[in-house]
């Protein structure tokens, strides 16, 4: 007989999660296709590091797809549907996708320390054939990792509050077999992912702020500034909103490994669930900030009829660079290169 789980939250609670979601859903969609549309129309420009962008948005959509409108109807109904099946699929679902977009992030970070230490010459090397096999690891681990519950290695069931479904954490405090689950995904797939970003982007913003110290000679010393802060700025976002939107969760699924799930109330439960799978929706916003590249593609998506000036993407220094990874390869070029980009990056 399949379990019923039923929600341990005010029914007001359980509305306002749905349409939390619902607002994310949208987003993240909205969001993220129009990644893969600029990434669509621009193919022919790609670079090789903007397939992880383009991998990122996937599993950002693929989590919204598949997981969100049944959240968002369980939290409506004040009650799961779909019994077991439906329960495992979704934490199926969700554990693939978050590990793919750990992972994804996790490479991103690597791929760009790598571009920012090496000459233009050795950066050529991470060209598309290896960031594809990159990708293609991603997708083989997350799905190793995603079915091992199904295999008996670790389990799936239902979120404290009972609206959702991950991994069943609360059922490992007393299973040697479980607890080493988890204790091995955590340092592999959440620990590790993290500690490899942040000290990545620390690596780049060391880097920037020397190459900064560089130039200081030159008179345009403004632009050089500007760009300085916008790819610190940058890198500090997307670790800091990584590790934001993931770290409250994965603390309170560790609390629940070694305590009841009981002993924290349904709604603290619930609020890093909500939060953690926000992360799915910001992306495309700070791609929007700090990429005139994307910014400008949006623009022209947004007038279908095509009465904005044509851009020479011959001619755009912005297009010698890619999205977020623009930058550095062009502080290291000689003086005139460091002033012309420090101009285009000023307009």
């Amino acid at each position: 007989m399949e379990q019923q789980y039923l929600s341990k939250l005010h029914p007001t609670v359980d509305y306002g999660a749905g349409v939390f979601l619902l607002i994310i859903g949208i987003l993240t969609i909205l969001g993220n296709s129009a990644v893969l549309a600029t990434a669509v129309k621009r193919s022919s420009h790609l670079k090789s590091p903007e397939l992880l962008i383009i991998n990122l948005a996937v599993t950002d959509l693929g989590m919204a797809i598949s997981m969100y409108p049944l959240a968002i109807a369980s939290a409506w109904n004040h009650a799961w549907l779909g019994g077991d099946a439906s329960c495992i699929y979704y934490a199926l679902m969700g554990f693939l996708f978050g590990v793919s977009s750990m992972m994804t992030l996790c490479m991103m970070a690597v791929i760009r320390f790598l571009v920012t230490n090496s000459s233009t010459s050795n950066s050529n090397t991470i060209n598309k054939n290896t960031v594809r096999i990159s990708i293609a690891f991603i997708w083989l681990c997350s799905l190793l990792w995603a079915i091992l519950p199904l295999l008996g290695w670790g389990y799936y069931g239902p979120e404290p509050f009972g609206i959702s479904c991950t991994i069943a954490w609360s059922e490992f405090h007393n299973s040697a077999n479980g607890f080493s689950f988890i204790l091995s995904m955590f340092i592999l797939c959440t620990l590790l992912p993290a500690l490899t970003i942040l000290a990545c982007y620390l690596g780049i913003a060391w880097k920037v702020h020397k190459a900064y110290q560089e130039i200081q000679n030159f008179d345009r010393i403004t632009n050089a500034a500007k760009l300085e802060r916008r790819l610190t700025l940058m890198a500090v976002l997307v670790s800091v909103g990584f590790l934001g939107a993931w770290t409250p969760y994965a603390a309170v699924s560790f609390w629940s490994v070694f305590n009841s799930s009981n002993s924290l109330h349904p709604v603290i439960t619930l609020l890093p669930c909500l939060f953690a799978k926000s992360s799915t929706a910001y992306n495309p916003f700070i791609y929007y900030v700090f990429s005139k590249t994307f910014r400008r593609e949006i623009k022209q998506m947004k007038c279908c009829c095509g009465w904005l000036p044509h851009f020479n993407t011959e001619n755009s220094m912005e297009n010698h660079v890619s999205m977020m990874w623009m930058g550095r390869e062009n502080i290291r070029a000689c003086p005139t290169a460091k002033l012309n980009y420090g101009e285009a990056s000023a307009q």
